[in-house]
């Protein structure tokens, strides 16, 4: 059995979601994934044993290590998210 052709195939017009929706879609599932990597990182790594690039200690408590890690981690993840989300959207129609 096939499956159904998808909307685009058919020629039917598939309205765009707006920007608000588009946002929640990449930043709800990096939100949660930023906390799931955070917690696999920091059961192996004590934050209170962080060097800068080998230098001296970071001189910082933990929560803010915690929170700034957890930022740098959403926004990669986010990041990631908004490029797929790009490289998805349709491009102009083909020359024919």
């Amino acid at each position: 059995m096939s499956s159904p052709p998808s909307p685009e195939a058919a020629g039917a017009v598939v309205p765009v979601r707006p920007f608000r929706a588009r946002a929640m879609l990449i930043l709800w599932p990096s939100f949660v994934m930023a906390g799931v990597l955070e917690a696999l990182v920091f059961v192996v790594v004590d934050a209170t044993t962080l060097h800068w690039f080998g230098a001296e200690p970071l001189q910082w408590s933990v929560s803010a290590v915690y929170s700034v890690t957890f930022l740098i981690f959403w926004g990669v993840i986010a990041t990631s998210g908004a490029i797929t989300q790009l490289l998805e959207a349709p491009g102009p129609e083909p020359h024919r």
